[in-house]
């Protein structure tokens, strides 16, 4: 019996999807093999054999392949080191530690590694995962362990016919719609802090939203610095970028680090209003504290009279004062009354003070 790998909602490849791209032309679906014979036809300069099915024309100026990996089925990494003619730095980035987003030049092609939120992300930092990629004049490849929003925001657009003239257009396109992914999760985080800021202010706030906005925090300066391009590096790709990316190619690449600045500033901005709900938060519970504090005292003070004749009288020795008068309980209850009456009158006009 023939046995396959488990394929994770791809292709026994490892391939997700593919698509071959042509100026002005919608994409087409493609599969592994018809991604190679295009590849090697661009290599040879020679159309392909039809054995494989419809005749793929030579590679031409503005055709590209974009092929999307799942790193679940073990067989993908294997079959890109064997078909694929990738730098060995986009294998190392595959399992690299998290960190920023980078986008750095290696040889003649670009290494990516973007971070982006799974479809179930909750207000988890640890609901973030990792796409790297490799982009060449004539071949993007993307490989990912778990479905992420922005790859997935964007293979719609391509279904729908929206032409991309060259891959780096393509990664542009990419991070237009992870800094949308981030954009959305800054306006739900302002949701949750607008709910706080009314409980507050209308002083129906407990320990819950304190923790709410300790979690909210949190999670927006891991995404600022996971979610942003690690500026350094982008930086020196676009004042020195390879030949082979156009000028309007490094435009769009500033556009979308732009709307990264901008989201990134947005969240920093809200960051710090967090930080001071959470302060005027701080101070509020300290006044509550204060005011029990300032209570118990009192009641302590006001007890104080009694426990004080209680312990006197409680002694059982000689001497007790007004021991054979008759009416010496009454004028004990009346020192003591007197003495509770004048200490809570004290107690209180400094308590309103």
């Amino acid at each position: 019996m023939q046995t396959h790998s488990a394929s994770y909602g791809s292709d026994q490849q490892g391939l997700i999807w593919g698509y071959h791209f042509k100026p002005d032309t919608p994409a087409r679906p493609i599969n592994a093999e018809e991604a190679v014979n295009i590849l090697s036809a661009s290599r040879a300069g020679e159309a392909p054999s039809p054995e494989q099915g419809e005749e793929l024309e030579p590679q031409s100026n503005g055709d590209f392949v974009w092929l999307h990996f799942s790193l679940s089925n073990t067989v993908s990494v294997p079959w890109l080191r064997k078909h694929l003619r990738l730098p060995q730095a986009f294998y190392e980035s595959i399992g690299s530690e998290v960190g920023s987003t980078r986008l750095e030049q290696e040889d003649d092609a670009l290494i990516a590694v973007v971070h982006d939120l799974l479809f179930d992300f909750s207000f988890d930092p640890a609901a973030i995962s990792t796409t790297s990629l490799c982009i060449k004049p004539n071949l993007l490849v993307s490989v990912r362990l778990k479905p992420l929003r922005s790859i997935d925001h964007l293979r719609p657009a391509v279904r729908k016919g929206e032409t991309f003239r060259s891959t780096t257009a393509l990664l542009g396109h990419l991070l237009e719609s992870q800094a949308g992914v981030l954009v959305d999760v800054l306006r739900r985080s302002t949701v949750h802090v607008d709910r706080v800021e009314d409980r507050l202010l209308a002083h129906r706030i407990g320990s819950s939203g304190r923790s709410e906005l300790g979690t909210l925090r949190r999670t927006l300066v891991r995404l600022q610095r996971l979610l942003a391009p690690e500026p350094a590096a982008l930086f020196r790709l676009l004042n020195r970028p390879p030949h082979w990316i156009t000028e309007e190619d490094v435009r769009d690449l500033q556009a979308a680090t732009e709307e990264f600045a901008t989201a990134i500033g947005d969240s920093g901005a809200l960051v710090e209003r967090i930080k001071l709900l959470q302060q005027e938060l701080s101070e509020s519970v300290n006044e509550q504290t204060n005011r029990t504090l300032a209570i118990l005292t009192v009641v302590t003070v006001l007890a104080l009279p009694a426990n004080i004749m209680a312990g006197l009288f409680g002694m059982n020795v000689g001497g007790v004062p007004m021991e054979e008068y008759g009416h010496g309980f009454f004028v004990v209850l009346m020192i003591l009354v007197l003495l509770t009456t004048l200490l809570a009158y004290l107690a209180i006009n400094r308590f309103r003070e």
